[in-house]
């Protein structure tokens, strides 16, 4: 019974978890770029008290054992990059991804994230920036005297200047992938880290390399599903409650052998 305690304890735990995961999806359903997330679990040890397999007294074999789990534990918190639903915005900065890749963008302290997220803007310096003030990189400035940006699929972006009636190109945007994407490390603020398990970016202008394209005017939205979302939740509800009572149905044995009476 003690026994059984712990391990309904390791499932509340459990589900407790799996609710925070949850709860930061439904939390992001309107965060451009996100991308929701999963847990995965595994069972724990088993105490073994009979081999399976093991011969009898009488010389026959056991064919199933008396093996009892000891519990479940969370051993990832899983990110699903599967493509979001595109808003249209018409806002020339605004970009997504139709397919592979990542944007990039340099952090204050010199080195480089990636994002899902292409709500840029110009700063001070008339430089593209995310919503955090962060510079695209290649870095691309826009010309102060232009009328209209234009980014194509490829990611050459092109201006046309007051004066001129030809476009004149300024930059080129270039994307990122990794070999796994789930092993990215996620930092806030729509950015990712690479680590040994994501390995190391392959950078490439779109629709090269098997890169995504670019598409301007338009923002790739969150893509947590709320329906799927309030499902998985009933259920890890339920499976929390139903441990619960496997801690009480636990407890109440424990008090009728302790009011026992000889």
């Amino acid at each position: 019974m003690i026994r059984s305690l712990y391990s309904a304890a390791t499932g509340m735990e459990a589900q407790r978890l799996n609710i925070d995961v949850i709860a930061n999806n439904l939390a992001n359903v309107n965060t451009v770029g996100f991308k929701k997330s999963r847990a995965d679990f595994q069972d724990l040890l088993y105490q073994t008290l009979r081999d399976p397999g093991a011969a009898s007294a009488e010389g026959a074999q056991i064919p199933s054992g008396i093996q009892v789990g000891l519990g479940v534990k969370p051993v990832a918190v899983q990110k699903n990059f599967m493509q979001g639903d595109f808003m249209l915005t018409s806002n020339p900065l605004d970009l997504v991804i139709e397919g592979d890749g990542f944007f990039q963008v340099t952090q204050p302290d010199g080195t480089l994230a990636y994002t899902r997220s292409g709500a840029f803007k110009l700063d001070s310096e008339a430089r593209v920036v995310n919503s955090d003030g962060y510079p695209m990189e290649p870095a691309i400035t826009i010309p102060a005297n232009t009328l209209t940006t234009t980014i194509g699929s490829d990611g050459q972006v092109t201006v046309l200047v007051a004066g001129s009636t030809t476009p004149t190109q300024i930059g080129q945007i270039e994307l990122a992938r990794f070999t796994n994407p789930g092993g990215l490390k996620a930092i806030g603020k729509n950015l990712f880290l690479p680590t040994g398990s994501s390995g190391e970016p392959t950078t490439g202008n779109p629709s090269t390399e098997g890169l995504g394209t670019v598409a301007q005017g338009f923002l790739e939205m969150s893509n947590v599903n709320v329906v799927e979302e309030m499902v998985n939740m009933i259920i890890s509800q339920r499976a929390y409650e139903v441990t619960s009572k496997a801690v009480q149905a636990s407890d109440e044995m424990l008090q009728t052998a302790n009011n026992m009476k000889r």
